[in-house]
């Protein structure tokens, strides 16, 4: 026997009442009704219910359908037929119609699945990743991986309409500094050289600006040996955009009638234009974060000028050797915080990297606990002033470097932010954080390294400060943050070779080390290069936002675990002595003593 699939599950409706319709899928759920079999049948587009009567489906198939199980797969031809009156099911798309079967062909049988494909809580995740092929038959899966394909589509055709290009760049290319570990692969064909995977497709896309492509788009994979956690994979999908002949506000503008377009068409959101824009230092000041989520009140004041002279020698001596010295004001907290969830702040402040945190309760004759005790009267009112606390309110501090009180405060912040319920999840909360550092200073390293990458372009002011006074040098940048995630970043390029040298010198690198690195890149500007900039989006991260899902693993279809590892292939795994060999790699003693030798079969040797 053999028929062809008319309709999908999902599909059909009460207008399809009388007609005669052949499904194929899943069997989702199996019941038994004195003598009567009801089978739910599961694809991509829902479920629809298939009635197994004996008077309709021949004896031997009847049979057959009384051997059926969950996850079996199947086709079924049958009338449509409406459900009786009070039988219906209105929390199913299909649930005013049955299909009365007359035939029935079993595909394949299944063994029981380690987990229920329904479930949507309480499966362990490593099951699931083990089992991803089950897992993704799950419709909350399906549904996001719908969304994936239609986000996907929608920019396509949007830049298609802006004159955009898509066009792909090597996978196997140069290690560059992109600010993370590259993922090597050696050559066969060069001993002992190897290609990297590209962690951004950063310097083909200005190549591509200089060989008067103007307009430039790809959906690309991207790889980064990084430390792995929720929105963060290492191999991962980006939009990459690059355009000739622009400037900052040119780039940010298409960017955000794309971003409008997206949300109109994926989930009927109206996004209001502009988007607001945020200095990257208004944001550290205000936020702690060069990504705020701005939801929320909560903002961090800065006492430091009010402090400084006081008493209390935390505060004091900490401005006075160049640190800051900043709070939050918890309207209402004073009320409703016990000494415990005091505490627990304070021990949450100090895992976050401060010394500690300090804290004083408003009420109505003052101030009380804390560090009450190490002001006098008119320095207790003059810092409440500055805080703008009123009684009731619990004021917290931190006293240390700048970027110590910064990200201790944003992080209490964003905690206290949950915890008190003051995050609107329904909002949709879109801005731009421009005006960035080009460089920050690595303590590790004990030298400056770029903030973006080494091809953002200065601010045209700053031009002079390469190499005087990188801390005072801004970049061209500009980051797209949506409720609190950074979802994009750009910057206008370097495209004068003499700034690029200069840049290149700054961080550290001699002529010679940029000549080896990137003699190609350098050439390529004395051929004429055109002003240029571009933007990538973290399209996973995107997807997940959208899906309002908490982990990236979520919207990707073959995600890896925190450990960056493929629990359904296994991946990695070791390589056989002869893959090594004909590679001219040699595993180090300890690396042998990790892996247990691989089993090969007889045709593999």
């Amino acid at each position: 026997m053999s028929f062809q699939r008319t309709h999908y599950c999902g599909e059909l409706r009460a207008d399809h009442v009388d007609q005669e319709a052949v499904v194929c899928g899943w069997v989702h759920r199996r019941r038994d009704h004195g003598g009567v079999i009801f089978i739910d049948l599961r694809d991509r587009t829902g479920l629809v219910q298939i009635v197994f009567n004996p008077e309709f489906v021949p004896k031997e198939q009847f049979t057959e359908a009384e051997r059926l199980r969950n996850e079996y797969v199947i086709r079924v031809r049958g009338t449509v037929r409406r459900r009786l009156a009070g039988m219906e099911n209105p929390n199913l798309a299909t649930g005013a119609i049955e299909i009365y079967a007359t035939a029935l062909e079993l595909l394949n049988e299944a063994r029981t699945p380690p987990f229920a494909i329904d479930a949507h809580t309480g499966v362990d995740e490593a099951l699931r990743l083990k089992y991803r092929y089950l897992d993704l038959r799950r419709f909350e899966i399906q549904e996001t991986l719908a969304l994936r394909h239609r986000v996907a589509k929608l920019i396509r055709d949007f830049l298609d309409g802006q004159g955009f290009w898509e066009i792909e760049t090597p996978m196997l290319t140069k290690s560059t500094p992109e600010g993370a570990r590259d993922f090597l692969v050696p050559s066969r064909v060069q001993p002992g050289e190897f290609y990297a995977l590209p962690q951004s497709p950063q310097l083909f896309k200005q190549l591509l600006m200089m060989g008067g492509i103007d307009r430039y788009f790809q959906i690309v994979r991207c790889f980064r040996d990084e430390d792995l956690r929720a929105d963060r994979q290492p191999e991962f999908t980006q939009l990459d955009i690059e355009m000739a002949f622009v400037d900052r506000d040119d780039i940010m503008a298409l960017i955000e009638e794309l971003v409008a377009f997206v949300f109109q068409e994926t989930l009927g959101e109206k996004i209001e234009l502009p988007l607001r824009r945020l200095s990257w230092a208004e944001a550290m000041a205000r936020y702690g974060s060069d990504k705020p989520d701005t939801r929320f009140g909560l903002e961090i004041q800065d006492v430091s000028a009010v402090v400084e002279n006081t008493g209390f020698r935390v505060f004091s001596q900490t401005v006075r050797s160049g640190g800051q010295v900043k709070g939050i004001n918890v309207e209402g907290a004073g009320l409703k915080f016990a000494r415990r969830e005091i505490d627990e702040l304070g021990e949450l402040a100090v895992s976050y990297g401060s010394k500690g945190m300090l804290w004083l309760i408003v009420t109505d004759d003052g101030s009380k606990g804390g560090i009450t005790k190490f002001f006098n009267p008119e320095e207790l009112s003059q810092l409440v002033t500055a805080m703008k606390a009123k009684p009731g309110d619990l004021l917290i501090f931190v006293a240390d470097k700048p970027q110590v009180c910064a990200d201790v405060l944003g992080r209490l912040r964003l905690y206290l932010g949950e915890k008190l319920e003051l995050i609107d999840h329904d909002a949709w909360d879109l801005l731009w954080v421009v005006d960035w550092p080009l460089f920050e200073y690595s303590e590790a390293e004990g030298r400056w390294e770029a903030a973006h990458h080494p091809f953002t372009a200065p601010l045209p002011e700053d031009v002079e400060l390469l190499g005087k006074d990188p801390a005072r040098v801004r970049a061209q940048a500009y980051d797209l943050v949506l409720n609190g995630t950074e979802v994009g970043g750009g910057s206008i390029r370097i495209h004068r070779r003499e700034v690029q040298e200069r840049m290149f010198a700054a961080l550290g690198m001699t002529k010679e080390e940029a000549e080896s690195r990137f003699g190609f890149f350098l050439d390529a500007f004395d051929y004429g290069t055109p002003p240029h900039g571009g933007i990538a989006w973290g399209f996973d991260r995107l997807i997940m936002l959208l899906a309002r899902k908490d982990w990236l693993r979520d919207v990707i279809a073959f995600p890896k675990t925190a450990s960056a590892q493929d629990l359904m292939t296994g991946a990695p795994s070791p390589a056989m002595d002869g893959q090594l060999r004909e590679l001219h790699v040699r595993l180090t003693p300890e690396a042998e003593k990790r892996i247990e030798p691989v089993q090969v079969s007889s045709s593999e040797r």
